[in-house]
């Protein structure tokens, strides 16, 4: 079975494949910051452990030659070495190690008769703390990024379409799966269709804003409870006239965005998903989620959270359809 193309996955990602850049490296290179932030964890660990081994080694390197240039490794009893007990380059790597994790000299340490060493060893600590800045800094701007408290935030595998308060509306439902309160959330939707201008020129990709709303309001003051965002399908909707028979035909992908403020941080995070038509079901709502627990607290059932029914209390959207047909023709 051929693959169905998206543009977002059902989890947020992109599936936009970027092919043909001319100097994508040198590009990666030149935002060298957040090449290193977004590297996978274990390129991460990688770069971390072999920045400092690879300093400790060079360093150690450069001791052992400067030490080498000046005749410290012959015997001589009344020749000053520029680095004290240092006699092979294991030793001059040990040096640049303690030298560089300022664990302390002890045994081995610099003489004041050689400045070539004693430049390097200022050398090897400004430098070194420079790569141990940025490098521990990728790591902690890393784990702080709002991307994985957004990973908390759950969207339902399918969107509905029934009546709320005698309007068309399509359905999502969100929930937070923290405690930690998610405020100032809006939630926005995009709908990519292919699309042919006026000139005959087809674009694969065409974006129309969508409206989501809770109750009355476009901004819910902050998420707590599994909540049911809704767009209204009336004559300003670029879905307006859509039917059961015309979604099962429809090319589009909705793509969904929810912006919101971590409280704890204040830093700002967005989760994403998509729908495709086959994964809107016409003419059913969600399953009640909420109920009632001791203590006089609200409890969310999160077995209801994906599940679906066919609408009850109301004629079905199909039936209404063809009623309103049948009324027509006989006026």
């Amino acid at each position: 079975m051929e693959p169905v193309r998206r543009m977002v996955s059902k989890d947020g990602h992109s599936n936009v494949k970027i092919d043909n850049v001319e100097g994508m490296a040198k590009l990666f290179l030149h935002d060298l910051w957040t090449t290193v932030v977004d590297m996978k964890w274990r390129y991460k660990i990688t770069l971390f452990a072999s920045t400092f081994v690879t300093t400790w080694f060079v360093f150690g390197l450069v001791f052992y030659l400067i030490g080498l240039r000046n005749g410290d490794f012959a015997p001589s009893s009344n020749h000053t070495p520029c680095v004290m007990n240092v006699g092979s380059l294991t030793g001059a790597y040990l040096f640049s190690l303690e030298t560089q994790s300022t664990i302390g000299y002890g045994f081995r340490h610099i003489s004041e008769e050689c400045p070539l060493a004693i430049g390097t060893l200022v050398l090897q600590l400004v430098l070194t703390g420079l790569a141990e800045i940025f490098v521990t800094g990728a790591f902690l701007a890393k784990l702080a990024r709002p991307k994985k408290r957004a990973g908390s935030i759950r969207f339902s595998r399918c969107a509905v379409v029934c009546r709320r308060d005698g309007r068309l509306c399509l359905m999502v439902r969100v929930a937070n799966l923290r405690k930690s309160l998610l405020i100032q959330c809006q939630l926005s939707g995009k709908l990519v269709s292919p699309y042919i201008t006026k000139e005959g020129q087809k674009s694969l990709v065409h974006q129309t804003s969508l409206d989501f709303h809770l109750d009355s309001s476009a901004e819910c003051p902050f998420l707590l409870l599994p909540l049911t965002f809704c767009h209204i399908l009336d004559e300003r909707s670029p879905l307006t006239g859509l039917t059961a028979d015309d979604l099962a035909k429809r090319e589009f992908e909705l793509l969904l965005s929810l912006n919101a403020t971590v409280e704890s941080t204040a830093a700002t995070c967005q989760s994403r998903t998509s729908y495709l038509p086959q994964e809107i079901l016409w003419d059913h709502e969600f399953i009640p989620i909420l109920s009632d627990c001791k203590a006089g607290k609200l409890a969310a059932n999160f077995s209801f959270f994906e599940k679906v029914q066919a609408c009850r209390n109301q004629p079905s959207l199909h039936r209404e359809k063809l009623q309103l047909e049948q009324e027509y023709r006989r006026e």
